[in-house]
């Protein structure tokens, strides 16, 4: 079977790259392609993963981001022309929903996060399979067009994506990281500017107590926040993409803005505070009813010691459950 998958975000090269080995091995063509925005491509680079990258980030404004879904899914109809593809894949990607819908190609879309209102209106409607978390009460759903779509998995997406991860040292040589003093991971949020709300902004708030006193890696998502964190200095700010996944594991506490790193801590047993301000999603709901992750309400509440080992055993799920609910599009 021919298959496209389209990638349009840094985690979402860390979910797929298992699924397409799988894919491959079971004998299925897969072709990639990738938008380029924050790490994406060089985490493509970086796993040896064969794409082609077909435009850009347009920007985070609502007429900017419209104009951006155009664009990009003509481009990607241009290319996918002819080539015959029986499935098309994705996870989050409304590029490749649209674009697979224009060429009348079976598609699939997955997520986990189910208040994106405008990008679910998009990919719901149009895919054949939506694959979620079954967390995610399915009335919440109904709503996008997602009826009688649903595919449904148990757990996290990162307990599959991460089953047969086992974490290296390298990335801790890689930075220059003290073994002997407590370490703190950081992700940013997907706001361009840190500082610019500082009195009021919570995660700048942690991020100036963190500064100068804790040893701290801050991962950026994007060229102009690498920027902002180096003038204001005080962190060890990786100038390309690394180990994260080997990082979370080694690292004593993770304070992440986003979705995917929180749950990665989570999957890999290391201590993890949420400070994002949006509406939650009802997986990260339950990690909090579970006190798997924590919400930070104050970055007093933030104690960076020294840990001896994951807080809990780790649970690993078979990545090939996810393949087979994602080419049920094609059923």
């Amino acid at each position: 079977m021919r298959v496209w998958v389209d990638l349009t975000n840094s985690p979402h090269v860390l979910v797929m790259r298992p699924l397409i080995e799988i894919m491959r091995a079971d004998g299925h063509d897969v072709e990639v392609t990738a938008r380029d925005f924050a790490q994406t491509l060089e985490l493509l680079d970086r796993f040896g993963m064969e794409h082609t990258a077909v435009g850009r980030h347009r920007g985070g404004r609502m007429l900017a981001k419209a104009g951006g879904l155009a664009s990009r899914s003509l481009e990607l109809t241009r290319w996918a022309r002819g080539r015959g593809f029986d499935v098309a894949l994705g996870h989050g990607s409304n590029d490749v929903t649209v674009a697979a819908a224009i060429l009348r190609v079976p598609s699939a879309t997955a997520f986990d996060y189910e208040f994106a209102t405008i990008q679910h209106n998009v990919n719901c409607r149009l895919a054949r399979s939506v694959v979620v978390p079954e967390t995610i009460p399915p009335e919440r759903l109904y709503r996008y067009g997602a009826r009688g779509k649903l595919q449904r998995y148990y757990g996290l997406k990162e307990e599959y994506y991460l089953a047969d991860f086992e974490p290296t040292e390298a990335v801790l040589d890689e930075l220059a990281i003290d073994r002997t003093e407590p370490l703190a991971v950081v992700r940013t949020p997907p706001d361009v500017s840190l500082y610019h709300r500082f009195e009021n902004d919570l995660f700048a708030q942690m991020l100036e107590q963190l500064r100068d006193t804790t040893q701290a890696v801050v991962l950026p998502r994007t060229p102009d926040q690498r920027a902002e964190l180096a003038r204001r200095g005080g962190f060890i700010v990786p100038e390309r993409a690394v180990d994260a996944q080997s990082l979370v594991a080694f690292a004593d506490v993770v304070i992440s803005a986003g979705g995917t790193m929180n749950r990665e801590a989570v999957a890999l047993g290391t201590p993890v505070y949420t400070t994002f301000e949006g509406r939650l999603g009802a997986v990260d709901e339950e990690l909090l009813r579970q006190g798997r992750l924590q919400k930070l309400s104050s970055p007093s509440e933030v104690r960076v010691e020294k840990r001896s080992g994951p807080a809990v055993e780790r649970v690993r799920r078979d990545p090939r459950d996810l393949v087979n609910l994602l080419l049920s599009a094609v059923d």
